[in-house]
């Protein structure tokens, strides 16, 4: 680890997150070097904290190996400039091998992806976390979606007993859930905003204290990211009422279109930009030619915002 909890905990709470998409070359396979580019790409911008392998980083399309050697890449680019989070899931046991494989690696956290398929009571979710939290020295990041939404108890109770829980991200979208969760935890967390294209979310995550959010779309208009995020913060609600009408409600449509197309469209539009990563993996799908037009459009568009 670079930086301490603290530090570590301030990065995730303010300012612009990234989540770089993972590059494959053709045959399917990580291209370390495509990789290291992107990255050396992102941190030349003005965000705070890298989350490499996340679900934008199709994480649940990588073997334990490959997620080990993206992570050390990751520290090794990034060099200490800003923190680095690494995920970790699926199963307890899968969830404490990725950690320790990040942990060797040198990251400075993980974001804890929900556990893999079956539904799960309340008690089996906390203990999911918990032993997962207790396998490592790093710091962790909840991650509230799909099958591992926790309640506000749930929180209250994992943060009680894992000291290095150190925040949640909301991949659900249910406000008033969120909003329980922030006020009844209160400062004992740091929220992040985490749904597919956050940005649609973020006055509403900003009226209740939640001060950022993972941005996907920064993989290919990471200026018009920064702008939205920095306008947002200043209170702009012109610039911020112009980028959501004229970009992210088309692309919101846009990705609605087809399951996984939140990570996809972020694939095809890296290629748009000249940044390609390879194709996304099964189960996913990459876009047809028709969607991949409407996308450049919308790049288009948002070079001139």
């Amino acid at each position: 680890m670079n930086f301490s909890r603290s530090a570590v905990k301030q990065a995730v709470g303010d300012g612009l997150l990234s989540f770089p998409i993972t590059d494959f070359d053709g045959d399917g396979r990580f291209d370390a070097d495509s990789y290291r580019r992107r990255l050396e790409w992102f941190v030349s911008h003005d965000i705070s904290a890298v989350f490499v392998a996340g679900g934008t980083g199709e994480f649940f399309n990588l073997s334990l190996d490959e997620y080990r050697e993206i992570v050390r890449v990751a520290v090794e680019t990034v060099d200490g400039k800003l923190p680095v989070i690494a995920s970790a899931g699926l199963s307890v046991a899968s969830g404490q091998a990725f950690a320790k494989a990040a942990e060797e690696a040198g990251a400075d956290g993980i974001l804890l992806m929900p556990p893999y398929l079956t539904e799960c009571p309340q008690e089996g979710l906390v203990e999911y976390a918990r032993r997962i939290c207790d396998a490592t020295e790093l710091n962790v990041i909840y991650y509230n979606r799909g099958n591992g939404v926790l309640d506000a108890a749930s929180v209250q109770a994992l943060a009680d007993r894992c000291p290095n829980l150190i925040g949640l991200k909301d991949g659900k979208g249910d406000i008033q859930l969120l909003n329980k969760i922030v006020k009844s935890v209160g400062e004992r967390l740091v929220y992040v905003g985490g749904v597919p294209t956050a940005e649609i979310f973020a006055e509403a995550y900003l009226s209740i204290g939640v001060n950022t959010y993972s941005s996907a779309v920064f993989n290919f208009v990471p200026e018009m990211a920064v702008k939205f995020y920095k306008e947002l913060r200043k209170g702009n609600r012109e610039v911020v009422k112009q980028i959501t009408n004229d970009f992210f409600i088309p692309f919101v449509d846009l990705r609605d279109r087809k399951a996984g197309y939140a990570v996809s469209l972020i694939k095809a539009g890296a290629e748009i930009i000249g940044r390609p990563a390879g194709s996304v993996r099964a189960p996913l799908t990459m876009p047809t030619s028709e969607e991949h037009q409407q996308l450049e459009r919308l790049v288009g568009i948002a070079k001139q915002l």
